[in-house]
């Protein structure tokens, strides 16, 4: 467990995700703001759910308020094959460097775990944010109707070792 402040001087905590979490980051995902209007259908029977969570390596960011940790964001790395499968950053805790902490502690697991680089398939209105964080583009998912019936930036974060 990490714990850092926000630009906004919250205290956040990024801890490994447990079970009980699962129902609280599939509310993230399916309330995300980001897939709202053409893009809700993608998330819309989407669920994180605790066997998702006990299979990969989920990490979510709470901050402290006075009814106890409140989810900010989470991530999901998967190992094999290397790849960021899930970051999201709730709504209203955007724009506080939530995303950045998130990247950074991905980027130490991956270390961690002894990856040299791990893949991300951004969700288009992401795309600026991976590049932001240093991300490097490499290439284009194509669509998959009816699942995704649009193309997605491919980036790859570069783990170096510290």
């Amino acid at each position: 467990m990490s714990s850092r402040t926000s630009p906004g001087s919250q205290q956040i905590t990024i801890r490994r995700a447990v079970a009980r979490d699962a129902k609280r980051l599939t509310r993230l995902v399916r309330g995300s703001g980001a897939y709202a209007g053409k893009y809700a259908a993608a998330v819309a029977g989407y669920r994180v759910g605790p066997d998702y969570i006990e299979a990969h390596r989920v990490f979510v960011a709470v901050g402290a308020d006075e009814g106890g940790d409140r989810v900010l964001g989470f991530y999901s790395l998967v190992l094999a094959p290397p790849e960021l499968d899930l970051l999201f950053v709730a709504d209203e805790a955007q724009k506080r460097g939530i995303g950045r902490l998130l990247v950074a502690h991905m980027q130490s697991e991956a270390r961690a775990a002894g990856l040299d680089r791990v893949k991300v398939v951004a969700h288009l209105p992401a795309a600026d944010f991976y590049h932001r964080v240093g991300a490097v583009r490499t290439g284009t998912a194509f669509a998959n109707p009816p699942a995704v019936p649009w193309d997605r930036p491919e980036f790859e974060f570069r783990i170096t070792s510290e």
